[in-house]
């Protein structure tokens, strides 16, 4: 099987649970993008040989598996926290997505004057085990950072931008269906 140079650098990036994103400010990940694209059937034909099956989302690529049930469990507690994170920014500005710039010392401004937005933020101290906002919401933006939904633009600015994969996050959402007999019993 003839796969690219790289095809260890992508393994080592996907296999920890990150995305390669087209919009990555990081000139090496857009290059793994590339190359991604280009070689999309034989290198997914190589991860599955171990295991890996490789995923193309909307302008990004990751990992997937078979897991087991306990592995599930998890699995899903991590998709509450995910869901939760999405819905707090979500509500900072409903247009958070892929591409957005933002700063935490603007979500700290709005948290001052907007009472859903304060509710959510205490809402998510469960994931950072903090009291203070600030604290929190840098944990959360590290976390989001650690987990490729997002990376550090502008270090002296501390300015951010959502990537691509930051779609994963919101067809996670879309993907949940409730049936219509059971929405009248979902408190809003």
């Amino acid at each position: 099987m003839n796969v690219p140079k790289q095809t260890g650098e992508i393994f080592d990036i996907l296999s920890r649970g990150q995305f390669i994103c087209s919009n990555s400010s990081r000139e090496t990940i857009r290059r793994l993008y590339n190359v991604l694209e280009e070689h999309f059937d034989e290198l997914r034909n190589y991860f599955g040989a171990i295991y890996f099956t490789l995923e193309r989302g909307d302008e990004f690529f990751y990992f997937s598996r078979s897991e087991s049930k306990t592995d599930l469990e998890r699995k899903i507690e991590t998709a509450y926290k995910w869901i939760d994170i999405m819905d707090f920014f979500k509500t900072f500005d409903s247009a958070f997505g892929p591409g957005y710039r933002f700063t935490p010392s603007d979500i700290l401004v709005r948290l001052n004057v907007d009472a859903a937005l304060k509710n959510k933020i205490e809402g998510l101290k469960k994931y950072s085990n903090d009291e203070n906002y600030a604290e929190s919401l840098r944990k959360i933006v590290r976390m989001l950072v650690n987990d490729n939904f997002i990376e550090l633009e502008n270090e002296i600015s501390d300015s951010y931008k959502a990537l691509s994969s930051f779609k994963y996050l919101e067809q996670l959402v879309l993907s949940i269906a409730i049936p219509e007999e059971v929405r009248s019993e979902i408190p809003e």
